[in-house]
């Protein structure tokens, strides 16, 4: 293990958690620029993974796409789901010679329907299979490697997951306070957190429903070695330069940095498809410009909706 982890829990700050559909090179981008320890990239099908580092393909790789880093990116996590530890450690093999990752995580936690028999938080089912994984994956990757999991599958089985992924070589465990039955339903339970941190000697990442960068050192008050920051990092990137102390955007910055995310998509993506798919994200930096920016088609209309921004109202947190 190349000790990735440790080293860089030993700063203050907080983590940006993989999600679908947004932690993409721009937005890992903006997150590492405002401080985040490190990103997570969306999650990655193992076997679409090898499928398309194996075959000769005209157009984009989807998969791939998903984990290709921005220019001179650091600090990027490459997250994989899948079921079949042949398959995860050929994935594993590509994603380091492809893409270079700091390290590979394991995804345990997904609790959408159409993970079932695919991986994801099925897996909590059946900690053995779930062990037999991440050592398959260790196996075959020279970077650390890790596993996000929630507390169970409709029960807290948390402690003994996390000890049989510990004991398979996990290098680091991302708990999220819910089971899968939950989804995001009721509130995300710290104290179970917690009580895997104090049973593992590997750090404990926390998740769930932190929306403040003032939770972030409460939460690791509780004995959590680092905290992941999801959904309220959305159009809200300063969380992690808040959670190391740094300042709250003013709305100059937040037009600012929405303008820029607009760029980068456009760039990593080519300006129709970059800017059609960051809507919902451009409207989360500036909340009360909702109607123009879920509208934009380029750059431009983002530039021209952004820049009397300042004027028209204080600085507002993100939705």
């Amino acid at each position: 293990m190349n000790g990735f982890y440790t080293r860089r829990l030993a700063s203050p700050g907080a983590i940006l958690a993989p999600m679908a559909g947004f932690t993409d090179a721009p937005f890992r981008e903006i997150a590492s620029s405002m401080g985040a320890l490190w990103t997570v990239s969306e999650m990655m099908s193992a076997a679409g993974v090898v499928t398309e580092a194996t075959t000769r393909r005209h157009g984009r790789d989807v998969t791939l796409d998903l984990g290709r880093p921005f220019e001179g990116e650091r600090d990027r996590v490459i997250q994989l789901f899948g079921a079949d530890a042949d398959v995860l450690a050929d994935a594993c093999r590509h994603v380091e010679r492809l893409h270079a990752p700091i390290a590979i995580d394991l995804n345990l936690g997904c609790p959408v329907p159409k993970m079932k028999g695919r991986g994801g938080s099925c897996l909590l089912q059946t900690p053995e299979v779930a062990a037999h994984l991440v050592q398959a994956m260790r196996r075959a990757a020279s970077c650390d490697v890790s596993a996000k999991m929630r507390l169970g599958w409709d029960a807290d089985r948390s402690v003994e997951i996390a000890l049989a992924l510990q004991e398979a070589g996990a290098a680091l465990i991302s708990v999220h306070g819910r089971t899968a039955a939950q989804r995001y339903e009721g509130e995300a339970n710290w104290d179970a957190i917690a009580n895997v941190a104090a049973h593992l000697s590997i750090p404990v990442i926390g998740s769930g429903d932190v929306t403040r960068a003032s939770q972030v050192a409460e939460k690791k008050r509780l004995g959590v070695a680092g905290v992941m920051i999801a959904r309220s990092a959305v159009g809200n990137p300063w969380i992690f330069r808040e959670a190391s102390g740094g300042a709250a955007p003013t709305n100059e910055e937040r037009a600012k940095v929405a303008l820029m995310h607009a760029e980068r998509a456009a760039a990593f993506y080519g300006e129709r498809t970059g800017i059609r798919a960051l809507r919902k994200v451009l409207a989360k930096y500036l909340p009360h410009l909702r109607e123009e920016l879920v509208r934009v088609e380029t750059v431009d209309d983002v530039r021209r909706v952004v820049t009397f921004a300042s004027s028209r109202t204080t600085a507002q947190p993100a939705a």
